[in-house]
């Protein structure tokens, strides 16, 4: 598979494969067989893989819109992932376009290491191939429905996170939802605007 990317100012954008709208194991099924995956193997994802839940995280679907509903269609995140074992890809903090399917590289490097420490040393978010990082902007909801909006970016947040539970749990990968971290600390590991809501690491499952 060629990867396409390009220069674009200083950051560097890469294309994602196209994602699959059908796949070989139904809803019902990935419903009935997800569960928090904590353990992974030593080996790498695809781009492919990444693709895909990236794309079902906060892709774009048939109709024109986010792959995860949100309240009143603020879309309140921005999804970043901490890349440190994927063919093809350079470890490195990239940003999703979900509107484009595209990577934008923040910066070079595994960011590993600091994330799980300020994730009390969760020894999955270390190991995991990537790291997807929900980061909320609050004020894009608050400022349409007021202090009600903070429950309606956490109830988006957990739409998000079951798309990428189920589709992960499709691609027979691993992934468990970590919201136990300092915020203070994971904030400044990452270093990008808004606050840190939700990791999910994805792996192999280990047998």
């Amino acid at each position: 598979m060629k990867m396409h990317s390009l220069i674009l100012g200083c950051a560097m954008r890469i294309e994602l494969p196209s994602p699959r709208r059908k796949g070989e194991m139904s809803v019902e099924e990935a419903i009935n067989l997800r569960k928090s995956i904590r353990r992974y193997k030593a080996e790498p994802l695809t781009l492919e893989q990444v693709s895909q839940i990236l794309w079902a995280a906060y892709g774009i679907n048939a109709h024109g819109k986010r792959t995860s509903p949100s309240a009143g269609a603020c879309y309140p995140f921005e999804v970043y992932v901490a890349v440190s074992n994927v063919e093809g890809l350079e470890p490195g903090f990239y940003h999703y376009d979900g509107k484009n399917h595209a990577l934008e590289l923040i910066r070079e490097g595994n960011l590993n290491g600091p994330l799980a420490k300020a994730c009390l040393n969760q020894r999955h978010v270390e190991i995991a191939p990537i790291n997807i990082i929900i980061v909320a902007h609050y004020e894009r909801t608050t400022r349409r429905y007021g202090e009600r909006g903070y429950r309606y970016v956490h109830i988006d947040a957990g739409h998000m996170g079951q798309n990428i539970y189920l589709q992960v749990t499709a691609l027979g990968l691993g992934t468990v939802a970590v919201g136990a971290f300092r915020d203070k600390e994971v904030k400044k590991v990452i270093d990008v605007p808004g606050d840190p809501l939700y990791i999910f690491p994805v792996g192999v499952p280990e047998s």
